[in-house]
């Protein structure tokens, strides 16, 4: 069957779904599970006959979105909070794959630039980073420890004082997103131009690896948090300029409400980020190689897995029920 007669046969009954989804009418949680036994059904021959349709992509967040309705009232309230993190984010984050892909290829893409823009430029890495942050690095790696910077302030005062700063910087890299994308292509354009330069800045004076084992003791889920971030607002923006087969705004709401809940799936790593760097790094130049590398092997492993590794078996191990 071609793909326009597949759409045809079934646009009534995929609409059906959207208004029992949506709440434009009412059904008991039998009659939406009965709902998303047909709409499996669709999604696995869209699958199979229009693998790379936008059929599949419009089945799938449906698939999901009943899914989630049907099991919402089979949870207690103690459990919603373990819910959300084990099934309702690495879903979200599921459906939401390629956007996933498009700022994770956008983020290197501008490393790369701060990389090349650092080497040919003596003078960007003061642009970007300011004479006084440039300086006292400079006075730092003379001293013998090029992350020295980070053991200014006290241990909770620095805690706080970057957690704080890291939640505002992730925020703004979402909530541009109601710029139709494009605040948020700006806030990941400056980070990462500004990471790519900062780590070029260590490399030139032959400090890379000192700088390597202290700053990404932290930066590990700090800077993969902010690529997270970004997608959630690219997410947002999207909704807004295209909205699929929905209404402008159901698209808006609908887009809001999932990535908003990926915004806040990235707090607690935030939190586990300023904690690393206000207690942990600024005592790695006194570590073994072993050890900052286990810490940020870690670090590294479990964000990855929570986001790139979890979303795809949570969705098989639903799509098998």
């Amino acid at each position: 069957m071609r793909e326009v007669a597949f759409i045809k046969q079934n646009k009534e009954k995929w609409l059906e779904f959207e208004q029992a989804i949506f709440g434009k009418s009412k059904k008991n949680p039998d009659e939406m599970a009965s709902l998303y036994i047909h709409l499996i059904n669709d999604l696995s021959y869209a699958q199979t006959y229009y693998p790379k349709s936008k059929t599949v992509t419009y089945l799938n967040y449906l698939a999901s979105t009943i899914y989630q309705k049907i099991y919402k009232t089979k949870r207690q309230d103690k459990n919603r909070f373990k819910y959300f993190f084990s099934t309702e984010v690495p879903l979200i984050v599921y459906q939401y794959r390629r956007y996933l892909l498009y700022a994770f290829i956008l983020f290197f893409c501008c490393v790369g630039i701060g990389v090349v823009s650092a080497r040919y430029d003596q003078n960007f890495v003061r642009l970007i980073l300011g004479d006084d942050y440039v300086n006292q690095s400079l006075q730092n790696i003379k001293e013998g420890n090029p992350v020295a910077i980070y053991k200014s302030g006290s241990n909770w005062g620095s805690f706080i004082g970057i957690t704080m700063n890291n939640i505002f910087v992730g925020a703004r890299c979402y909530f541009y997103g109601f710029f139709l994308g494009f605040g948020t292509f700006m806030a990941l354009l400056n980070n990462s131009i500004m990471l790519g330069s900062f780590q070029y800045f260590f490399y030139e004076r032959g400090v890379f690896w000192q700088s390597v084992r202290g700053i990404w003791i932290h930066g590990s889920m700090e800077i993969f948090g902010i690529v997270i971030e970004a997608t959630a607002g690219f997410i947002l923006g999207a909704s807004i300029l295209f909205p699929r087969t929905f209404s402008r705004i159901n698209s808006f709401k609908i887009g809001f409400k999932d990535s908003f809940k990926i915004f806040i799936s990235t707090i607690p790593f935030t939190i586990a980020a300023g904690f690393l760097e206000g207690f942990i790094t600024r005592y790695s130049i006194d570590m073994p190689n072993w050890l900052s590398v286990t810490i940020i092997l870690s670090t590294l492993s479990l964000i990855s897995y929570y986001y790139l590794i979890y979303p795809f078996i949570v969705h098989r191990k639903i799509s098998k029920k």
